[in-house]
């Protein structure tokens, strides 16, 4: 019997464009594609994509088990929660259920954040450290963030792989970067860290960086992004072994840009926008810092979370399993104007 998967975070930036390629990645045969829906608007949103709608509670185990078990759901695609694992676990012991009722080996895939694997996290910057590392896992359990929210997500991935292990459960982490370019799907059309460098600009007026230079980061067009997710959904229903558990870290990602390259790309375009009255891109003094907290509606402490750090892990899983990107790291620089255009498009953000 084949699978039915399950797709959450229809209508946010990463699982719309997933969805938005699904008919056409033309992918091993399964039964069906459920997509998870607040409102009947989405339900018809989704449909166009060849997905069922289905309606449960995320925050109610019964709701979510039933939803599971029921539709013999063997496939979950989590992009709804990167921060807690409360319902990740619901699912996973649901899944659990499946697992024994079919037969079927049952699979979970996670979506994290590269910033969980970063210097925000306490690992190391000093070198590249592959998404195939066999040490990531005791990485990940082993570091001290710094700062509290990251800490609780890397938790986060932790109890989802160990839980699943528990449970004869194949769990997957799923990285997502820098990704970049106009959402595909049918709501959110923006990303999260531009936007946040767009955000934080129009209220400081200048593009300020938080950290010294030479600090890097992974990026990957929103394109590569889904094909990603689609890939290792094509192994699984082709039945290809793939790392799985604490080996199965994948990073989306082409490769890495330096923070102050992307600074000072977006940083002309909003000149030109007359967001900011300069292309000059600045270290951020303390008052900088305050202006940009307000933006970002967080402590001035708590900017170079949302927009800063250094970041050297490596994509290695994908490309073992047939992922290959489109797109080159400069891919963003170049499509740093179009990227600062879709983001005002968008969000409305104003003139200083």
């Amino acid at each position: 019997m084949s699978h039915n998967i399950l797709v959450t975070g229809a209508s946010g930036y990463l699982g719309g464009s997933l969805l938005a390629r699904w008919s056409s990645a033309k992918l091993p045969a399964y039964r069906r594609l459920y997509a998870l829906v607040r409102t009947d608007e989405q339900s018809e949103a989704v449909k166009q994509y060849g997905a069922d709608p289905i309606k449960f509670d995320v925050n109610d185990e019964a709701s979510i088990r039933a939803a599971i078990v029921e539709n013999d759901i063997s496939i979950i695609y989590f992009l709804i929660d990167a921060m807690a694992s409360t319902t990740q676990l619901h699912m996973i012991k649901a899944l659990a259920e499946v697992r024994k009722k079919t037969g079927r080996d049952v699979h979970f895939l996670h979506t994290s954040g590269a910033k969980l694997f970063s210097s925000h996290a306490g690992l190391p910057t000093d070198r590249p450290i592959p998404d195939n590392d066999p040490e990531l896992y005791n990485l990940q359990k082993t570091s001290v963030p710094r700062f509290g929210p990251v800490g609780k997500a890397m938790e986060a991935n932790n109890t989802i792989i160990e839980t699943a292990d528990n449970y004869g459960v194949r769990s997957y982490i799923f990285v997502p970067c820098i990704v970049y370019g106009e959402g595909e799907g049918f709501g959110n059309k923006t990303s999260i860290q531009t936007v946040a460098i767009v955000n934080a600009a129009t209220k400081a007026g200048k593009v300020y960086r938080p950290d010294p230079t030479g600090y890097t980061w992974p990026v990957c067009h929103v394109v590569d992004n889904s094909n990603l997710y689609l890939e290792i959904c094509r192994n699984i229903l082709s039945g290809k072994e793939i790392g799985y558990g604490k080996n199965g870290y994948y990073l989306a990602a082409s490769g890495s840009v330096a923070w102050n390259d992307l600074y000072s790309a977006m940083a002309r375009r909003l000149a030109e926008r007359k967001i900011v009255d300069t292309e000059k891109v600045e270290l951020a003094d303390d008052q900088a810092l305050e202006n940009m907290g307000v933006a970002l509606e967080c402590p001035k402490e708590i900017v170079p979370l949302f927009l800063g750090g250094k970041c050297t892990l490596e994509a290695h899983n994908g490309r073992e399993i047939g992922w290959n990107p489109q797109y080159l790291p400069a891919h963003i620089l170049e499509m740093a104007s179009a990227e600062v255009d879709t983001i005002l498009e968008n969000t409305g953000a104003k003139s200083s």
